[in-house]
């Protein structure tokens, strides 16, 4: 019998975002997928269509009716699976994207319907169509519009709904003391609400960044010099038409350029993104971590899987790892399009055009971890009694509390202070310390009575600092 080859069925996806993973990343589609790029296309061209002649750039242009400019934004928001199939048949013939799409078109103004009177204008347009273009003029428009709507619409919004879940856990826990490890070793205690307060504020702080990113466009000719604008029509202020244009789609104004639009704001934009990666790969290990040591019990219901397909007594960090794996990859290929798009050789070259087909895949893998880090959250439970019992075993995280409280009371002239440090480290540097061994030492050390009362006080658990009110400042 022969082997069935997958290539042969239809919805059989090569990779797992369009496969394993659709429903979490199907929203990007609507933005950065090939047809969302051709509807961006469409509008683009429709738009400028519809600007030269309302602004009457052109002399001997006809004006556009009212009815008629909706029928030619309508065509723009019909833009469905018929109009794809008919837009792939057009490009098989012209082996060229952006012509397909000026072909198309100029389909839509033959074939006016006569709801728009028998004296429409529309077939008579269709020269204007594409006029003073060159390809990039569309093709930057289109993935300025298309990256923009992508953050703006469905990355920011799960971006800021994991920072979200981060401050509130924060501002839950906020009191919860825990032992600290710098370099994986037992440290002065924090609070598990102060920790998790850091990753959301770095992670907002990132999202500011990002939600204050410029989006830039150009439309400009061949090698951005209107040249081709100014020798065929002399008389227009062709720098105040590109700028109106590209502004009217809620751009930024590029006036310097080659060919092409530089990409410096999609090197940022994507910088950005990747450096917001990098954090939530930060906190996707340090939660691991917490999970590891018992300080975090996860739900099963939650968590949505078996926890190991031979050990029952499992519930895997799988949300966690999922994320830590798929931030990688966007990276990676963040990191990739930042450093190939800001060159091109001369005027022009084509390593952005392959390249940047490449961003829907970048954003997928970064919103499957927002997705898979936000269910994770939402599946833990706090264990502070296994907290309160590591801080417990660790009473020498206190000797840089009494040392630096035997500092400032012989700075304040108390007596038979000196050597703090050499002295705690002689108790305890490399072994454990109970409280009443720790309790002992701070008797014997004959620190004014005020101090050795605070320290004989002082618990592992009660040495947080400042820490909880710390965790306000994400208000």
């Amino acid at each position: 019998m022969e082997r069935v080859l997958f290539a042969e069925l239809p919805d059989i996806a090569l990779g797992p975002l369009d496969g394993r993973y659709r429903r979490v990343v199907a929203p990007l589609a609507d933005h950065l997928s090939e047809a969302a790029l051709n509807r961006a296309r469409l509008q683009v061209e429709v738009e400028w269509l519809i600007h030269l002649t309302t602004h009457h750039i052109l002399p001997g242009a006809p004006d556009l009716s009212e009815a008629e400019i909706a029928y030619l934004r309508d065509v723009v928001a019909t833009f469905g699976a018929e109009e794809i199939a008919e837009l792939a048949e057009i490009e098989a013939e012209t082996l060229h994207d952006v012509k397909a799409i000026e072909y198309f078109l100029k389909r839509r103004l033959a074939s006016a319907p006569q709801s728009l009177g028998e004296d429409t204008v529309l077939p008579r347009v269709s020269e204007i169509v594409h006029i003073f273009c060159t390809s990039e003029d569309i093709n930057n428009l289109s993935y300025a519009l298309t990256v923009r709507d992508a953050v703006q619409q469905v990355w920011l919004p799960a971006a800021r709904t994991v920072a979200d879940a981060v401050a509130d856990l924060a501002r839950e826990h906020a009191g919860v003391p825990m032992l600290a490890r710098t370099h994986g070793q037992s440290a002065t205690p924090v609070t598990l609400g102060k920790e998790l307060a850091v990753l959301a504020h770095r992670l907002r702080r990132q999202i500011r960044r990002i939600e204050a990113g410029e989006y830039l466009g150009k439309i400009n000719g061949a090698t951005g010099t209107y040249g081709a604008h100014s020798v065929s029509v002399p008389g227009a202020d062709w720098q105040e038409v590109s700028r109106t244009f590209v502004e009217g789609l809620r751009l930024s104004w590029n006036p310097l350029t080659t060919q092409i639009e530089s990409h410096d704001w999609q090197a940022e934009i994507y910088a950005d993104i990747a450096r917001f990666n990098r954090i939530l790969h930060n906190l996707a290990t340090d939660v691991w971590t917490y999970i590891s040591l018992g300080y975090f019990r996860q739900r099963l219901s939650a968590q949505g899987s078996t926890g190991s397909s031979t050990m029952p007594h499992k519930v895997n960090p799988i949300r966690f790892e999922n994320a830590e794996a798929n931030l990688e990859i966007s990276c990676s290929l963040l990191d990739t399009l930042s450093a190939t798009l800001v060159t091109s050789r001369l005027q022009r070259d084509l390593t952005d055009s392959t390249t940047q087909r490449n961003i829907g895949v970048a954003f997928g893998h970064s919103l499957l971890a927002l997705d898979n880090v936000r269910r994770g959250l939402a599946g833990l439970d706090v264990d502070a009694a296994t907290m309160a019992a590591d801080l417990d075993a660790n009473w020498e995280v206190l000797g840089e509390a009494v040392q630096s409280a035997m500092r400032a009371a012989g700075i304040a002239g108390a007596e038979g202070m000196a050597d703090p440090y050499e002295r705690l480290k002689e108790l305890t540097r490399g072994r454990r310390v109970d409280g009443p061994a720790m309790r002992e030492f701070i008797s014997g050390l004959g620190l004014p009575a005020e101090v050795e009362d605070r320290l004989l006080e002082l618990g592992p658990a009660d040495y947080v600092g400042l820490a909880p009110q710390l965790v306000a400042h994400l208000d």
